[in-house]
C-alpha cells in the first residue's frame, strides 16, 4: 500500500530576501531573512540599535531598502505598496495623540483619513478595552491606555497583519500586563497576525509563538519559542578521575559524553536521569572516582545573552 505524505506549506505572511540598509557605508541592517507565517505572534528580538526599528521602518515602506526583497502577503512591497498597507496595521514607537480630544475624537480624524466605516470606532474600543473611557480627554489617560488607543488607531482599518515596535516601552507591570493580553487575543480571536519588535526576552516568550533574533543588523536566530527553549535546557557535567580514561568507557558503554570546558570534568549534555546514573554506576565500577555530579541550568536569558553578546538587555 502507497501512503503519501501530505506536507503543509507554510502561508508567509512576511518573507524578506537580502534585505538591507546601508547608513553612510555601514549597514544598520544586513541580508535579513525574515519569514513570518500567517497566524504567528512574531516576537522580533534584539538589544537597542540592533536594527529592529529600521527593519520595521522598511517593512511599512516607510524607508527604502538599500538592496534585497520584501514580500508581504506574497506580494512585493515595491510594486504593491498602497494594496498591501491598507491590510496593515501599525504602532511604531510611541502613539501620538491630541489629549484635549477624546478617544472618539481621535479615532474619528483616523477614520475619515482611512476611510474606514463609522462603526468601526466603536468596535475597536471594545476590543482594546477603552468603551467606558472613550469620552474622557486623552491627556487623563494612563500610558497603558494611551498605547492601547495607539493599537486601537492600528485595527481601524480592519488589517490582517499588525506590526508593533516596542508596544510595552515605559509602562508599568499592569499597563504590561494589559498589552500582553491584548496582542495574545489578535490571531485567536481575530485572526490578525503580529509582528513585535522588543529588547525584552522575558516579555517577548510570554506572547511569542516564534522568535527571531537579531544583533548589529544581522539574524542570529529565527526559530519557535519551544526550539528557543529546548536549547536553554540543564546539562550535566561528572568531576572525575582520569577523565580521557572516563570517556572511553563511557563510549564503550554508548554513554555520549564529551571533555568538559574544566580538564577534569565530563559533560553528558541534557541527560536525563537514567543516563546520568548509569554514566556513574559504570565509572565506579571500572574504579573511577567521581567527586561530584553538577546540574547546569541555562535560563533563556543566559540564551539570549550568548546569542546577542554583550549587546544584550533582558
Amino acid at each position: 500500500m502507497l501512503v503519501l505524505e501530505v506536507i503543509s506549506v507554510k502561508e508567509w505572511i512576511i518573507e524578506t530576501r537580502g534585505l538591507g540598509k546601508r547608513y553612510k557605508g555601514r549597514y544598520a541592517v544586513s541580508n535579513l531573512n525574515l519569514q513570518i507565517a500567517k497566524g504567528d505572534i512574531y516576537g522580533f528580538l534584539g538589544p537597542n540599535g540592533a536594527g529592529k526599528t529600521t527593519t520595521i521602518r522598511m517593512l511599512l515602506g516607510l524607508i527604502k531598502p538599500s538592496n534585497g526583497s520584501i514580500r508581504i502577503f506574497g506580494q512585493p512591497l515595491e510594486k504593491e505598496k498602497l494594496a498591501i498597507l491598507r491590510k496593515v496595521g501599525s504602532l511604531v514607537e510611541y502613539p501620538s495623540n491630541y489629549g484635549h480630544l477624546t478617544a472618539i475624537q481621535n479615532l474619528e480624524a483616523i477614520r475619515r483619513i482611512i476611510g474606514a466605516p463609522a462603526g468601526r470606532i466603536d468596535e475597536v474600543l471594545a476590543i482594546v478595552g477603552l468603551s467606558k473611557e472613550a469620552k474622557r480627554p486623552v491627556k487623563g489617560y494612563s500610558l497603558g491606555m494611551k498605547q492601547r488607543l495607539g493599537i486601537a488607531s492600528a485595527l481601524l482599518g480592519n488589517p490582517e497583519l499588525l506590526i508593533l515596535d516596542e508596544p510595552t516601552n515605559g509602562l508599568d507591570p499592569s499597563g504590561i500586563l494589559e498589552i500582553r493580553e491584548l496582542i495574545k487575543e489578535m490571531p485567536r480571536q481575530f485572526g490578525i497576525s503580529v509582528l513585535i519588535s522588543s529588547h525584552l526576552l522575558s516579555e517577548v516568550e510570554q506572547m511569542a509563538s516564534v522568535v527571531g533574533i537579531i544583533r548589529r543588523g544581522e539574524l542570529v536566530f529565527q526559530d519557535t519559542i519551544e526550539s528557543l527553549r529546548k536549547q536553554s535546557q540543564s546539562s550535566v557535567t561528572l568531576r572525575v578521575s582520569e577523565p580521557e580514561d572516563a570517556l572511553q568507557v563511557l563510549a564503550g558503554r554508548g554513554i555520549a559524553a564529551e571533555t568538559g570546558l574544566q580538564s577534569s570534568t565530563l559533560s553528558l549534555g541534557y541527560a536525563g536521569d537514567a543516563v546520568v546514573a548509569g554514566a556513574v554506576r559504570e565509572l565506579v565500577s571500572q574504579g573511577h572516582a567521581v567527586y561530584r555530579v553538577e546540574e547546569e541550568r541555562k535560563t533563556l536569558e543566559k540564551l539570549f545573552l550568548e546569542i546577542v553578546g554583550e549587546d544584550g538587555s533582558l
